[in-house]
């Protein structure tokens, strides 16, 4: 199944994660694929939000991985792979763990470690359009 939102302000976003997670048939990995800017951290932290997590949700861009305590849901594991070099380091900390875990999971830049994901995820892309508004394509 594919979805397209047009998502024109930040209030929209709460409905669209609410939604993208409800559709989602319980797949819990999350790939998010945009530009710099696009809105992938943005969207992450709706996503957070619309699953019970109180913490400030901000993106592991230099940690690689950040994890989130829901009270409903479990740990929610947020990664940034934007600097990632190789793959190895991401294996060096053990992705299968978490990428397998039964638990949410949230990937921005995504395209580095395709080989990586599991054969069930939902994929996102965010576009910035020219009105500044944002289109976001999911396939579940």
């Amino acid at each position: 199944m594919e979805q397209t939102y047009i998502c024109h302000s930040t209030d929209e976003l709460d409905d669209i994660a609410g939604d993208i997670l409800d559709k989602a048939g319980g797949a819990q990995v999350f790939a998010l694929f945009g530009e710099m800017g696009a809105g992938k951290t943005t969207l992450i932290k709706r996503f957070c939000s619309r699953l019970g997590i109180p913490d400030v949700v901000t993106s592991p861009t230099f940690a690689l991985i950040n994890e989130y305590q829901s009270a409903n849901d479990g740990p929610v594991y947020h990664f940034d792979v934007y600097r990632i070099k190789k793959l190895e380091e991401v294996m060096d900390i053990g992705y299968e763990t978490y990428f397998y875990s039964g638990n949410y999971v949230f990937i921005e830049w995504p395209g580095k470690i395709m080989e990586l994901l599991p054969e069930e995820y939902v994929y996102i892309k965010i576009r910035e359009l020219e009105d500044g508004s944002r289109e976001i394509l999911v396939k579940y």
